[in-house]
């Protein structure tokens, strides 16, 4: 398929890893641009064991001051724990509110509620540069992922604020994403021009797929031919560490760490379908 200036992407297969409920924002820009995208996900979301710390702490909202939320998922569970709670946002009109990013800001204020603070550059660290002379003596509430980065609770202890973690939601590898996964890779054919990561647990369950018999760690893949005409497309800097961190190259990476970003540096990147 030949490549125009509203089609780019033509003759580019791209894999998009992201949760099957998440993928459409991803796969449908692609899509336009000319893309055969082939969604296999590498993350599944699922509910925490428990909700009883997440409870408590809704359910005492009016000791904190701030919440901080660093997802879309983190959002919808937040939600959906008021809803069966019976709390309304109301509970929440006394406090400020951080956002990650753009995307997780538009999920908070869909549910009627203001976001204070959302950073230049969508990273925890910037997270709490934003909120840096903003939380001394402050109560915080972080709902996120049950394994996530430390860095939002270290630092805002840091500067002397309390700050309370809930496990919002867990994120598993999908099982069912692994013979797919390692048969278009394995297939000269069907393997994908670009894999994208939108996070750095696409990353880490990538490499759960793949298993021991493609994979050796760093510094390459044991089977390296599986990965012959492959780019590998990042989100941010974050997600890129642990690309390289588990031996895999970054030959992309979005200047804006959001989705249009990530679709516009592939754009960008110019890659042309192996002949």
């Amino acid at each position: 398929m030949t490549k125009t200036a509203g089609r780019p992407l033509a003759g580019l297969r791209i894999v998009v890893g992201r949760a099957r409920h998440q993928a459409s924002a991803l796969s449908s820009g692609l899509r336009k641009l000319g893309a055969e995208v082939v969604e296999i996900p590498f993350i599944e979301i699922r509910k925490p064991r428990s909700y009883k710390p997440l409870d408590s702490a809704l359910k005492n909202l009016e000791d904190y001051d701030w919440l901080v939320l660093t997802s879309v998922n983190g959002v919808d569970a937040l939600w959906e724990r008021l809803r069966k709670l019976r709390l309304t946002k109301k509970q929440l009109k006394h406090l400020k509110v951080a956002a990650i990013g753009p995307a997780t800001k538009k999920a908070i204020e869909k549910r009627g509620v203001k976001v204070n603070v959302v950073p230049e550059e969508y990273v925890a660290e910037s997270v709490v540069e934003s909120l840096r002379d903003q939380v001394a003596g402050k109560r915080v509430l972080l709902a996120r992922a049950k394994v996530a980065r430390d860095v939002i609770p270290r630092e805002l202890r840091g500067l002397g604020a309390v700050v309370d973690v809930v496990e919002a939601y867990e994120t598993v590898v999908p099982e069912s994403s692994r013979t797919r996964l390692r048969t278009n890779l394995k297939d000269a054919k069907r393997r994908p021009h670009v894999i994208t990561f939108t996070s750095s647990s696409t990353v880490r369950n990538f490499v759960a797929l793949l298993g021991k018999n493609m994979w050796r760690g760093r510094p390459r893949p044991r089977k390296a031919s599986a990965f012959d005409d492959v780019r590998f497309a990042s989100i941010g800097p974050v997600t890129s560490s642990t690309l390289r961190e588990l031996g895999l190259p970054v030959d992309i990476e979005a200047k804006e760490y959001t989705i249009p970003g990530l679709i516009a540096a592939i754009v960008d990147a110019g890659v042309e379908p192996a002949l």
